[in-house]
């Protein structure tokens, strides 16, 4: 699998992969191996990632990290989409969410976007897919995911924080696209 560094901001490591061949779930272990083993300066294969067990219907899962049978103290958050995967490890109190998409969408993303963005002009393509991928972004990283209506979240004009009112979370937004692919990163900040 061919995967590359993404410059993400302080404290946050987020790598973007892609191999057609390779299914989602070894896509996103394979590389959240290698950003937490590079993180802690060991070999990869000393590095085992794990799906949490789910809590109950409806419960999305996390990756965890172990070494030595030990869990490490990282939060992991990944997005996939056809055949990419973006995985972005933080401190587990830093809440992370993510959005991949491929900056041509097809008829049908497109008139789904179109439908929920209330953007006054639809019509500027970079403008409505820089919106959506960012309201997605911040649905991931509020947990609740589609449980939220996409017209419900909040962002301010030049699309660097994102919120939902029923919560006092705001979270930064960064543009970590690369090549062909449109990926965006919601972040909180870490407890005081």
């Amino acid at each position: 699998m061919q995967s590359v560094l993404l410059d993400a901001p302080t404290g946050i490591t987020a790598r973007l992969g892609w191999d057609p061949k390779l299914p989602e779930h070894d896509r996103k272990r394979a590389l959240a191996r290698e950003i937490v083993a590079a993180q802690l300066g060991i070999d990869e294969r000393a590095v085992r990632i794990e799906r949490e067990a789910p809590g109950g219907f409806g419960f999305h899962t996390q990756l965890i990290a172990e070494v030595d049978g030990q869990e490490v103290p990282l939060g992991i958050r990944n997005a996939n989409f056809r055949a990419a995967t973006v995985v972005a490890v933080a401190d587990p109190a830093v809440p992370l969410g993510l959005d991949l998409r491929d900056a041509h969408p097809d008829d049908a993303t497109l008139h789904e976007m179109k439908r929920h963005s209330h953007l006054p002009d639809d019509h500027d393509f970079d403008r409505l897919l820089a919106h959506w991928t960012r309201v997605q972004a911040v649905r991931d990283a509020d947990g609740r995911g589609a449980r939220v209506a996409a017209d419900h979240v909040r962002l301010d004009s030049p699309l660097t924080k994102g919120w939902i009112p029923d919560r006092r979370v705001y979270y930064r937004l960064a543009d970590l696209s690369r090549d062909s692919w449109v990926i965006t990163l919601a972040y909180g900040a870490a407890p005081a």
